[in-house]
This record gives C-alpha cells, sequence and structure tokens, in this order.
C-alpha cells in the first residue's frame, strides 16, 4: 500500500515561527470518540471508568453527529490553537465562526455520513445561527462532563511536553525535535513530513510558521494536522507521559511527591506550574521568606525549579523534569 503524506514547507520567516499551542477542543473531540470507541484507546480505559456514567443526552449525541468517530473533523472546533488557550477562548472562538467556514466543514461531514446523520447535518447547514449556537451549548455542556474535572491534570502533561521539547529544540535544534514528535513525523530540507493514512498535500506556510500541538486524549498511533486557510498549518501529536492513571487528582500527585521530597518540598513543585516570586511561595506554604527561600534553592540545586530575576524580584517555575514529576500521580 502507497503511504501518504502532508508536507509542510517552510521558508526562513517560517522557521522562526515554528511554536507551541494548546487546544481544549481539539482534547474535547478525541474524548468524545474514546467514549464512541473506547476499544481504541487503551490508555484511556481508567479515565473512562472514573466517569460518574457513561455520557448521553442530545448535547453528547449532538457532538457525536459532527464530530463522527474517526478521520476528519471540522476545523472550527480545533482552528488557531495557541500556547495559552483556555477552554473559555476556544468556546468563545465556537462562538465567532463565520458562517462560510461553519457550512465549509461542515460539508466535508456530510460526505463522509449518511442516512439520517448526513440528512442532520445538512439540516445544520441550512440554518447556521441556528447550529451555531447549538453547537456551542453542546461544546459547554460536553466539555463540562468529559473534562472540566480532569482539565488540571491535562494541562500539567500539555505544558510538561511543550517544555521537554522547548528545551530540546534548544539543545539540539528544531530538526532535531521535531523528528522525535512522532515515529510519523520527520523534517529535512525545510520540509516537515506526516504520514497520514488517507489524506496527502503540499502545504505551503506561506510566512505563518507551523504550529505544534501536544494532545493527552489523541490516538498516540499517529498524528492529525490542520491545512486550510484560514486555519494557521498545525501539527497534533500524542504527549509524552500519557499512561492509564494520567487522570488522577493532584492529591495522588502530592502524596506521591510528599514520600519523596518531604511535605514543603513536594508543595512547591506542585504550585510552581506557573512563575511565582519568593515570597509568594513563603504565602502559600505558610513559610518565612528565609525558610521558602532555602526550601527553594534545594529544588533548584536538584534541577526541579528554575529561578530566574525579574525587575527586583526572583521568579520560580518548574523544570521539565519538575513538570514530570509533578505528572506522577
Amino acid at each position: 500500500m502507497d503511504r501518504k503524506f502532508v508536507e509542510f514547507r517552510l521558508g526562513s520567516s517560517d522557521i522562526s515561527a515554528v511554536r507551541f499551542g494548546i487546544s481544549p477542543g481539539h482534547e474535547l473531540v478525541h474524548a468524545l470518540r474514546t467514549i464512541l470507541r473506547p476499544q481504541s484507546a487503551p490508555l484511556h480505559w481508567g479515565w473512562f471508568r472514573s466517569l460518574p456514567a457513561k455520557p448521553s443526552g442530545e448535547s453528547f449525541r449532538l457532538m457525536a453527529v459532527i464530530c463522527g468517530v474517526d478521520g476528519y473533523m471540522p476545523d472550527f472546533l480545533t482552528a488557531t490553537p495557541s500556547g495559552d488557550m483556555t477552554p473559555e477562548e476556544e468556546a468563545e472562538r465556537l462562538r465567532e465562526v463565520p458562517d462560510e467556514r461553519l457550512r465549509f466543514d461542515l460539508e466535508k461531514m456530510v460526505l463522509r455520513s449518511t442516512g439520517a446523520r448526513q440528512q442532520e447535518i445538512r439540516d445544520l447547514i441550512a440554518a447556521p445561527d441556528r447550529a451555531r449556537a447549538m453547537i456551542v451549548e453542546a461544546w459547554q455542556e460536553v466539555w463540562d462532563a468529559l473534562l472540566a474535572p480532569v482539565w488540571p491534570q491535562m494541562l500539567r502533561l500539555l505544558r510538561a511536553d511543550v517544555a521537554v521539547r522547548a528545551r530540546r529544540s534548544s539543545d539540539s535544534g528544531l530538526a532535531e525535535m521535531a523528528s522525535t514528535l512522532h515515529s510519523t513525523v520527520t523534517w529535512a530540507d525545510e520540509i516537515v513530513r506526516v504520514q497520514m493514512r488517507r489524506h496527502e498535500e503540499i502545504v505551503d506556510c506561506g510566512g505563518t510558521g507551523l504550529v505544534l500541538v501536544p494532545s493527552v486524549m489523541m490516538n498516540a498511533r499517529g498524528c492529525a494536522v490542520l491545512t486550510e486557510r484560514p486555519a494557521q498549518p498545525t501539527i497534533f501529536y500524542p504527549a509524552h507521559g500519557v499512561s492509564e492513571t494520567w487522570h488522577r487528582d493532584g492529591a495522588d500527585a502530592l502524596d506521591a511527591l510528599t514520600a519523596l521530597l518531604g511535605a514543603t518540598r513536594a508543595r512547591l513543585v506542585l504550585e510552581l506550574q506557573q512563575p511565582l516570586s519568593t515570597s509568594e511561595c513563603a504565602a502559600l506554604t505558610e513559610l518565612a521568606v528565609s525558610t521558602a527561600s532555602h526550601h527553594l534553592t534545594v529544588l533548584r540545586d536538584a534541577g526541579l525549579i528554575d529561578s530566574r530575576r525579574n525587575g527586583v524580584r526572583v521568579l520560580h517555575t518548574r523544570t521539565p523534569l519538575g513538570e514530570a514529576l509533578a505528572g506522577v500521580g
């Protein structure tokens, strides 16, 4: 069987604009697909079993209709991921999807469906204002049921992956880093190639760069891409560190880290998912500033945090090693 590839062709301005993003919408579609076909995602069985009940109802049914169980999903659900994208921002972008974009993407789903499902998508296309409102409401309800409870754990894994790959890019270069995204991705001669099951295309990034988006929920056997404007050229790839226990909450991580580091240092490692000053760390742990500073020095010497001066303050944040330890749960 002939192999198919999507090729992203990069100019010099594209290479300088390669960046990472996070896509709550992409995660939600793959969470929904996991529920529709749990046998295809063994790494998510623990999360699946932790759900109070198998999702049902009109919102879940509508999202399943427009997303399907595999392959292409409407691009407007995942367009333009950014490094600081929040679920709230993703839902807000859905509210602003232009009619022509909604129709264009749903027409693709018409071609991939039959029978009653196909007619339902045609009905959505015929009334884009009503369809947009229904999709936004369904998206929010399904998000709240499936991913809102575990989003902090997912965000920790996603940020850890980005931190590790950013460090690898700094140490070894973009091409070397890109070649480790997945076995289906290669970078050579300013061309990033992604092996696909069905789709092939040559994409000129045109100076806008390429967005690399780690994913917790997608199947680890392959990658996905966004190629059509106005979406930013994007590669979605499986994140590092996803195991069947990824969904366990912060209490599990705190218990494990406490056994390893002691209570105070474990708490600091977990809190430093964003830059904090020494005085902020002291306040969070109810310690004197001098005591907090001592613990931060120990963690920095162990390579678990990084400390940088910002004006009169010193800000501390987790290193990739610290991110990995924070995800022990």
